[in-house]
């Protein structure tokens, strides 16, 4: 769904850009959402707010030239991270 008519930015746009980290600040200057005519700021804040809440931010870095993700400890620690992790027992 396009939320930012003058800047042509759809949800999906403003959801990949927070879950890599960004704030609603950010996204509007990376994106010019609600730079222009304002109307469509609530609808971008609340796709930044629902994406923010819903999907924790996995934080990536480089050791010695090889990329490296370390999850959120909140990721680590969930159930489901837990689950499908395979047993020491094998």
């Amino acid at each position: 769904m396009i939320v930012c008519v003058c800047r042509r930015v759809s949800d999906r746009e403003i959801a990949r850009h927070v879950r890599a980290g960004m704030t609603f600040d950010e996204v509007q200057f990376e994106l010019g959402v609600a730079t222009q005519c304002g109307q469509c700021e609530g609808c971008a804040r609340e796709v930044v707010a629902q994406c923010s809440a819903s999907h924790p931010i996995a934080a990536l870095h480089r050791d010695t030239g090889s990329t490296a993700i370390q999850l959120a400890n909140s990721i680590k620690e969930s159930k489901a991270w837990n689950s499908s992790q395979p047993s020491a027992a094998v």
